[in-house]
């Protein structure tokens, strides 16, 4: 897999204005049905595209591997959407990569499901079925350490984050398990930093529930969201959740609420030690599919597809096909409103950001200015013009609906989903997803678009430094436009001691040498803009 250019953008827009510009679009061509599942934004504002490919014969004699399926697959691209690096982790059978994690030194976590054995880049042998598959990789894509997670039952993973102890969560689901309460039940992994498994935890109900979505909380926390088609656990005794615990250890908690129809968003609020805090359920009586979650200043935004009419807890009814159906909730998981979204036929949420006022200083306020989803829709019977092709919808803090817009390559498609939509600290959106004339054929699509809307929503800078105060690395981020600055650094006494030219709106500096106290850090651009930043160094 591996021809890319650059090419351009044309945008439609409903309801507003177009005022988009495209910075640059990358295809990944390849002769496969290749999966593309994230796009990661790592602490330099560069990008992880990370998903699974077949690898051509002439890559596999190239690396002197010779596998049977898919691959992990990484593509790192830098600020102008040019190739860092490429980079695949190979099984003997298939592996998939699910989700992907930045990490506080830079690196990332990889978590995937694994149908392969001991063997070329696996270390584990299998835990029997498909296991998680966990890789830590640092920035340059090194493998720091991996672990396979699973038992004799089939597992697969489906997203990571890391703590604020520098630990992760990894939940997947695990399919019939001796420990668990339905066909499917979630599986959760804490771990520390280093990859050593802390406890584990198996939620379910009498059903099918899968974890689709997984979000770190302000607490240090995690928020669930799982699609469930299952019953609540009716314990005897006393009524309250089971808990088991073995050397592993490893709980399991029952699913305590009923569903409302075919299939509910399940929400489970996890505490730092991985312990179910508060868990609830939203739907009506059709099926109603949870795709994605994220934080707010006051709580948690929660987001799918719905087919439910107006019934169970679901007080919106649907318009044709399938419609966005989005709740807000509070930090206990009480609902603040719930409004829906259509853009007709079958409709798929993929990606959701919230843009929040990082200067407001009133505790307890809601300070979440918009938020901004993204997805595609599918045709179901009547093909529309805008049918399979990437949109956005931009919602106020209320999601009352502002603007939406679709957005279409310079080649027509018949298939082009959206897997992924990032916002990005300057106001720039990042898209990715696949693109393809017919199914097995699926190229890598991602678009970097500046949008002015947007732009005015984000806080206004000239110069960031973080971590601040540094012990090795450094990050110097420019607030404003240019095409070439200068990254100055001073000591006290007004000495120079370092000079980086660069064309990034963050760079990285090297501050190991530099001994504890305080520096000055000015940048001078081509367009005769200056700012200044103190630096601490510990």
């Amino acid at each position: 897999m591996k021809k890319i250019y650059i090419g351009a953008f044309t945008l439609c827009t409903v309801l507003g204005i177009s005022a988009q510009e495209v910075v640059w679009q990358k295809d990944i061509k390849s002769s496969t049905q290749d999966f593309l599942s994230q796009v990661t934004t790592t602490i330099d504002q560069q990008y992880l595209i990370t998903g699974s490919s077949i690898q051509s014969d002439k890559q596999q004699a190239s690396g002197s591997k010779q596998n049977n399926g898919y691959d992990f697959h990484l593509v790192k691209l830098n600020q102008q959407g040019n190739d860092v690096w490429e980079k695949y982790f190979s099984g003997s059978n298939h592996d998939y990569l699910s989700a992907t994690v930045t990490t506080q030194d830079g690196g990332f976590l990889l978590a995937g499901t694994s149908y392969s054995g001991k063997g070329l880049d696996k270390k584990d042998d299998s835990k029997g079925g498909s296991d998680i598959w966990l890789i830590r990789i640092n920035e340059f894509g090194d493998e720091l350490w991996q672990k396979t997670l699973g038992s004799s039952s089939d597992e697969e993973a489906r997203s990571v984050i890391q703590t604020t102890d520098l630990g992760f969560f990894v939940a997947g689901n695990v399919q019939n398990a001796a420990k668990g309460y339905g066909s499917k039940d979630v599986w959760i992994t804490k771990l520390d930093k280093d990859g050593k498994e802390l406890s584990q935890l198996i939620l379910g109900g009498k059903g099918l529930d899968e974890v689709e979505k997984m979000i770190p909380t302000k607490d240090g926390g995690a928020l669930l969201g799982i699609y469930s088609r299952s019953s609540e656990v009716r314990v005897s005794g006393s009524g309250e959740k089971t808990s088991e615990t073995t050397p592993n250890p490893v709980s399991r908690i029952a699913k305590s609420t009923d569903n409302f129809g075919e299939g509910d968003y399940w929400i489970v609020k996890l505490d730092k030690n991985g312990k179910v805090e508060w868990e609830k359920n939203f739907g009506g009586k059709g099926d109603d599919h949870i795709r994605t979650l994220a934080l707010t200043s006051t709580g948690f935004i929660i987001g799918g597809e719905s087919r439910s009419e107006r019934s169970g807890n679901k007080t919106i009814g649907i318009e044709e096909g399938t419609d966005l159906w989005l709740i807000s909730l509070n930090e206990r998981g009480d609902e603040q409103w719930q409004k829906s979204y259509n853009f007709k036929n079958r409709d798929i949420l993929m990606g959701m950001n919230v843009i929040l006022n990082q200067d407001a200083r009133i505790k307890n306020q809601d300070v979440t200015k918009g938020i901004l989803l993204g997805g595609y829709t599918q045709a179901e019977g009547r093909i529309q013009t805008d049918d399979e092709t990437f949109w956005m919808l931009y919602l106020d803090q209320n999601g009352n609906e502002q603007w939406r817009k679709h957005v279409k390559g310079e080649s027509r498609q018949r298939e082009e989903r959206l897997s992924d939509l990032k916002l990005n600290r300057d106001g720039s959106i990042i898209l990715a997803g696949t693109s393809a004339e017919e199914l097995g054929k699926e190229n890598w699509k991602i678009v970097k678009l500046g949008d002015k809307q947007v732009d005015q929503l984000i806080e206004k800078y000239d110069i960031k430094i973080y971590p601040n105060p540094v012990s090795d690395y450094a990050y110097v981020e420019i607030g404003f436009d240019f095409k070439e600055a200068d990254i100055l650094l001073y000591d006290m006494s007004g000495r120079q001691l370092q000079s980086i030219k660069t064309k990034n709106r963050v760079t990285k500096i090297n501050t190991q040498t530099l001994v504890q106290g305080a520096y000055l850090v000015t940048i001078k651009t081509d367009t005769n803009k200056t700012a200044n930043a103190k630096l601490i160094k510990k």
